[in-house]
């Protein structure tokens, strides 16, 4: 197995990814691909101190950035990281290509390159929620691919994230819930009440275990295994609540630290003052995956660090070894083949 990284991709790369990926590669047989500058990239292998024989380095010359226009900029520069890394996946050189680059370039490039899986309207992205008290994540998806939406995009959303938290966790009947301003069956408006019914048909055929509505408040207590919406309302949802969980972090911090009392006690409560930031942490999420293409995709944040870069890697592995991509290829397949088989008995 080969994972492709983007040694370009994020606030700061080379270093901290090169760092992950050395990390990453001492614990794991499969092979770790670092796509980039080649001088550059060795430069780091060679500050980390690397000498063994599962990291490889493919030279790319160009990086596409955040303030380009993706779909000109994938057509364009054709030896950018993200575009050579697409490549690499659709010829099989790479079984999963993770970046934490332009995010409008990585959907445009899988678009463009890889594809999409025969019968999926539109890919999603997917991320994970921490739960606060409960073991796990919540699967968080569309998180931005689409901010315009039709119902059955939100119901393959349910579907394909249904599939990936079962291959990743093993988890073989998670709970799916769809994001709405109110828990009782007919809330919403007209795209959230025709996903609604589309959930609740698949639910009840067995194709996944669909449980309702949920409100935005309840994600983060563990209610469900995946939440499914648009993109546009999962997109707000993340941000919002990644934005209010660093600004209680850092003014819990800053109480803390406010005198000679809150600092002491601050030190005597410095073990679960540590587990409350790490039930906030998302650095071991393993990155959102672009789901619906015809190959393996993870985005990890732009400002990700080695940790987050090592998780990535580590996620990959099962992501890979699990057949993600063929087990949504092949539940679509059964979708459509159940809905054919349905307008022919009427």
């Amino acid at each position: 197995m080969k994972i492709l990284i983007d040694g370009m991709g994020g606030d700061f790369a080379p270093e901290e990814i090169v760092k992950g990926a050395v990390k990453a590669a001492s614990e794991i047989d499969e092979t770790v691909v670092i796509i980039g500058p080649e001088e550059s990239i060795n430069d780091e292998l060679h500050k980390n101190r690397w000498h063994g024989d599962n990291i490889e380095v493919v030279d790319a010359t160009e990086v596409i950035t955040n303030h380009e226009t993706p779909a000109m900029a994938v057509r364009k520069k054709k030896d950018s990281t993200i575009v050579k890394g697409m490549n690499m996946v659709k010829e099989g050189e790479a079984d999963v290509f993770i970046s934490g680059g332009s995010t409008g370039a990585l959907l445009a490039g899988g678009l463009v390159i890889l594809g999409r899986l025969k019968g999926i309207k539109r890919p999603a992205i997917a991320a994970w929620f921490p739960r606060i008290g409960v073991d796990g994540n919540t699967l968080l998806l569309d998180c931005g691919a689409n901010v315009e939406s039709k119902p059955e995009y939100i119901f393959q959303n349910g579907l394909m994230g249904s599939i990936f938290v079962e291959g990743i966790t093993g988890n073989r009947m998670p709970v799916v819930k769809l994001l709405n301003v109110g828990a009782e069956e007919g809330k919403g408006d007209d795209l959230h009440k025709e996903a609604f019914e589309m959930l609740k048909d698949a639910g009840q055929s067995g194709s996944i275990n669909f449980e309702g509505n949920i409100e935005g408040r309840d994600i983060v207590f563990g209610d469900a295994d995946v939440v499914v919406t648009d993109g546009f309302s999962g997109n707000v949802f993340l941000k919002g609540s990644e934005g209010m969980a660093l600004a209680i972090m850092k003014q819990f911090k800053s109480k803390l630290t406010e005198g000679v009392v809150a600092k002491a006690g601050a030190m005597l409560a410095y073990t679960k003052i540590k587990e409350i930031k790490e039930e906030f942490d998302y650095s071991d999420a393993g990155g959102a995956p672009i789901l619906g293409l015809k190959g393996a995709v993870l985005k990890i944040h732009g400002n990700s660090k080695a940790t987050e870069v090592y998780y990535a890697i580590k996620r990959a592995v099962n992501y890979v070894n699990n057949d993600i991509t063929g087990m949504i290829a092949k539940a679509v397949e059964k979708t459509q083949s159940d809905t054919d088989n349905s307008d022919e008995e009427e």
